[in-house]
């Protein structure tokens, strides 16, 4: 096996790293809800996040190609393997800061800023395709705030539909509706986020003149959704508290609002073949719907802390990228 061979393999390995990652990083997403109001016991809940997710990841892989793509374009990049290299690293160094200190960050945000700042610094600036970028990154911005509106919206409706209702049995109606809205959540977090992976790999194997399109092969999907699916089985709790107990007390029919919002977003992104942060779309959702039932509930010293994170995240990444990018080249090139 040649050089360029044993760089693929590595990169091939960092990618499902990545995924695994995500998946347990990302868990709190599907299930934070249906937790926090007992719709679903934690190893039930993270056996059906895990299932769907697995699914989900099988369908679709029109982000996949925007991510190996729209940011650089993989034919012109003359050190690619250490570009997706570095990128990888950092957003999976990103990933685990963050997941230990408990903070719903994007796994999304992470991998698009690491890429870009990889190819500046491979590329300079013109590494980028700006159009491309730039149109990521507005609807990184647009899609948390939507899902706000749309959680804000839905709880709004039902919180006026069954004012009148026992609240027993609301509870004990919505935690059946909630089983179905987690499913959904999941299936479309696998939709959207295990075709990052998918995107970085076919970067490599293109740059590495392996294979002449950014089609994804069913190796690279199979391989993303089932490291993806594994990473879930583990379960990320520190973030599952936080999304589920820190942000406002949720109960059946809010974590319906919110899942329902948020998986809706997702799935309308993933059908656009944009890449969209779940942690955000989920997130976002929660406040929209905690807003709609009592303003003044929602812990918004927390939901500060979650929304810097989200403004840091893809320059820090960037500019750890370019560090790590620097680093490697001494070595790969």
């Amino acid at each position: 096996m040649d050089y360029t061979m044993w760089l693929v393999v590595f990169i091939v390995v960092l990618a499902l790293g990545f995924d695994f990652i995500n998946g347990f990083h990302d868990t709190a997403n599907a299930i934070a809800t249906s937790i926090s109001t007992r719709a679903l016991t934690p190893r039930r809940a993270i056996i059906l996040a895990s299932v769907m997710n697995l699914i989900g990841a099988l369908m679709f892989t029109g982000v996949a190609k925007t991510i190996g793509g729209k940011i650089v374009d993989p034919f012109k990049l003359e050190h690619g393997l250490t570009v997706v290299i570095a990128t990888l690293i950092a957003a999976i160094v990103w990933n685990l800061i963050t997941w230990a200190l408990g903070i719903p960050s994007s796994s999304s945000h992470a991998i698009v800023g690491a890429l870009a700042g990889a190819a500046i610094a491979s590329e300079g600036w013109n590494g980028i395709n700006y159009l491309g970028f730039t149109t990521i990154i507005k609807w990184l911005i647009l899609s948390p705030l939507i899902a706000f509106v749309a959680g804000f919206c839905i709880m709004f409706v039902l919180k006026r539909i069954f004012a009148n209702s026992s609240p027993h049995q609301v509870n004990k109606n919505f935690r059946v509706g909630q089983v179905i809205t987690a499913a959904f959540q999941a299936f479309t977090h696998g939709t959207n986020d295990a075709q990052k992976a998918m995107g970085i790999i076919t970067l490599a194997l293109v740059t590495a003149e392996i294979q002449p399109t950014l089609d994804i092969p069913l190796w690279v999907k199979l391989s993303a959704a089932i490291s993806m699916a594994l990473g879930t089985s583990v379960g990320g709790w520190k973030i599952i508290k936080t999304m589920g107990t820190k942000i406002f007390k949720i109960d059946p029919m809010n974590g319906f609002s919110a899942d329902l919002a948020s998986a809706s977003v997702i799935l309308s992104a993933t059908l656009a073949h944009l890449p969209v942060s779940t942690t955000h779309a989920i997130t976002s959702s929660i406040l929209g719907v905690g807003s709609a039932k009592k303003f003044s509930n929602v812990k918004w010293s927390m939901a500060g802390r979650i929304v810097m994170t989200w403004v840091i995240t893809i320059p820090v990444v960037g500019v750890l990228a370019v560090l790590i990018y620097y680093v490697l080249s001494l070595f790969l090139h």
